[in-house]
């Protein structure tokens, strides 16, 4: 698993890699017989909704002196949350933007488990370095990574730097759920 910076890839790549993402993540809920392809609805991920983030915005947790792991899903106050998807949700990760500066972040790791930023599996490590090699902030995964229904998705980065604060990372996410959960 690599991440590509966004200045590498075309529009029509861009399009290529968030369509490939919802597809996958459309088979993956009729594999788990969420739904039909016809009734289901896909969204992007929202942090409250989806992943149960106070404030509603993509935050890590507090990043200390200590390289991490955090978790990139943050509770009141900086605290550490590990959301657990809904029954019937699928969870597709295609995209990742760094919105702090500097960045932060050296490592991203998508895995599973209820512990925060101790997954008892990994799906995939990224280096976020190379994002900054190519003095960009925002790349694609070179392929996309799933999440099934009641899946906890424990997401963490690996810090580099100490901030003592919340750090912002974005991660463009489809949520494939039935017609009526959110959108009606």
């Amino acid at each position: 698993m690599v991440i590509i910076p966004q200045e590498e890839l075309s529009l029509t790549d861009k399009k290529n890699f968030a369509s490939a993402a919802l597809e996958a993540g459309i088979k993956r809920a009729e594999k788990k017989a969420i739904g039909s392809r016809s009734e289901l609805v896909f969204r992007h991920a929202e942090v409250d909704t989806d992943f149960g983030c106070t404030p509603t915005f993509w935050q890590t947790q507090t990043l200390a002196a200590a390289p991490g792991p955090y978790t990139v899903f943050a509770g009141p106050a900086g605290a550490a949350l590990v959301p657990q998807l809904a029954n019937n949700q699928v969870a597709v990760f295609y995209k990742v933007a760094i919105l702090s500066v500097p960045n932060p972040f050296a490592m991203l790791h998508f895995g599973l488990g209820p512990a925060a930023a101790a997954p008892t599996t990994t799906k995939a490590h990224v280096d976020l370095e190379q994002l900054e090699a190519y003095l960009t902030t925002v790349g694609y995964l070179s392929e996309p990574i799933s999440y099934d229904p009641q899946d906890w998705v424990n997401i963490c980065v690996e810090n580099k730097i100490n901030t003592a604060a919340q750090e912002a990372l974005v991660l463009s996410c489809y949520i494939i759920e039935p017609v009526g959960t959110v959108i009606s």
